[in-house]
Protein backbone atom coordinates (compact mmCIF):
# COMPACT_ATOMS: atom_id res chain seq x y z
CA UNK A 1 0.00 0.00 0.00
CA UNK A 2 1.43 3.39 -0.98
CA UNK A 3 1.17 6.22 1.51
CA UNK A 4 1.28 9.95 0.86
CA UNK A 5 1.92 12.76 3.34
CA UNK A 6 -1.33 14.16 4.74
CA UNK A 7 -2.14 17.33 6.63
CA UNK A 8 -4.04 16.90 9.90
CA UNK A 9 -5.31 19.38 12.46
CA UNK A 10 -4.21 19.08 16.11
CA UNK A 11 -7.13 18.59 18.50
CA UNK A 12 -5.30 20.49 21.28
CA UNK A 13 -3.80 23.59 19.66
CA UNK A 14 -5.54 23.58 16.27
CA UNK A 15 -2.28 23.76 14.31
CA UNK A 16 -1.91 21.88 11.05
CA UNK A 17 0.77 19.18 11.04
CA UNK A 18 1.99 16.62 8.51
CA UNK A 19 1.26 12.94 9.00
CA UNK A 20 4.10 11.64 6.85
CA UNK A 21 4.07 8.52 4.70
CA UNK A 22 6.73 6.99 6.97
CA UNK A 23 4.63 7.65 10.06
CA UNK A 24 1.60 6.11 8.34
CA UNK A 25 3.61 2.98 7.55
CA UNK A 26 4.77 2.83 11.18
CA UNK A 27 1.19 3.20 12.44
CA UNK A 28 0.06 0.42 10.11
CA UNK A 29 2.92 -1.87 11.24
CA UNK A 30 1.83 -1.38 14.87
CA UNK A 31 -1.79 -2.13 14.01
CA UNK A 32 -3.00 1.39 14.82
CA UNK A 33 -6.22 2.20 12.99
CA UNK A 34 -6.67 5.85 14.03
CA UNK A 35 -4.70 8.86 12.83
CA UNK A 36 -2.83 10.88 15.49
CA UNK A 37 -4.97 13.60 17.10
CA UNK A 38 -2.13 15.80 18.34
CA UNK A 39 0.79 17.52 16.65
CA UNK A 40 4.30 16.42 17.71
CA UNK A 41 4.68 19.44 20.05
CA UNK A 42 1.40 18.70 21.86
CA UNK A 43 2.26 14.97 22.08
CA UNK A 44 5.59 15.89 23.67
CA UNK A 45 3.92 18.30 26.10
CA UNK A 46 1.34 15.67 27.07
CA UNK A 47 4.05 13.08 27.77
CA UNK A 48 6.02 15.57 29.86
CA UNK A 49 2.89 16.48 31.83
CA UNK A 50 1.98 12.83 32.39
CA UNK A 51 5.42 11.82 33.65
CA UNK A 52 6.48 15.11 35.21
CA UNK A 53 9.56 15.56 33.02
CA UNK A 54 10.88 15.06 29.52
CA UNK A 55 11.64 11.44 30.38
CA UNK A 56 8.95 9.29 28.77
CA UNK A 57 8.99 6.64 31.46
CA UNK A 58 8.38 7.07 35.16
CA UNK A 59 11.46 6.49 37.29
CA UNK A 60 11.80 2.93 38.52
CA UNK A 61 12.12 2.58 42.28
CA UNK A 62 15.33 0.81 43.25
CA UNK A 63 16.02 -1.07 46.49
CA UNK A 64 19.38 -1.62 48.19
CA UNK A 65 20.63 -5.22 48.44
CA UNK A 66 23.77 -7.25 49.03
CA UNK A 67 24.76 -9.77 46.35
CA UNK A 68 24.40 -13.35 47.63
CA UNK A 69 27.33 -14.45 45.42
CA UNK A 70 30.09 -11.82 45.83
CA UNK A 71 28.80 -9.70 48.76
CA UNK A 72 28.87 -6.45 46.78
CA UNK A 73 26.29 -3.78 47.63
CA UNK A 74 23.92 -3.22 44.72
CA UNK A 75 20.45 -1.94 43.86
CA UNK A 76 17.63 -3.99 42.38
CA UNK A 77 14.26 -2.96 40.86
CA UNK A 78 12.27 -5.10 43.31
CA UNK A 79 12.04 -5.32 47.08
CA UNK A 80 14.25 -8.19 48.27
CA UNK A 81 12.53 -10.92 50.28
CA UNK A 82 14.20 -12.52 53.30
CA UNK A 83 15.55 -15.97 52.46
CA UNK A 84 15.71 -15.42 48.68
CA UNK A 85 19.07 -14.68 47.07
CA UNK A 86 19.68 -11.40 45.28
CA UNK A 87 22.56 -10.97 42.84
CA UNK A 88 24.43 -7.98 41.44
CA UNK A 89 24.21 -7.62 37.67
CA UNK A 90 27.61 -9.26 37.06
CA UNK A 91 26.85 -12.34 39.17
CA UNK A 92 23.34 -12.59 37.74
CA UNK A 93 24.76 -12.67 34.21
CA UNK A 94 27.22 -15.43 35.18
CA UNK A 95 24.47 -17.52 36.78
CA UNK A 96 22.11 -16.92 33.87
CA UNK A 97 24.75 -17.91 31.31
CA UNK A 98 25.53 -21.17 33.14
CA UNK A 99 21.91 -22.39 33.14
Amino acid sequence: MDFEDRSLQCSDCGATFTFSAEEQQFFQSKGYTNDPKRCPACREARRAMRYGSNDYRPQRQMFPAVCAECGKETEVPFEPVQGRPVYCSECYQKIRTNQ
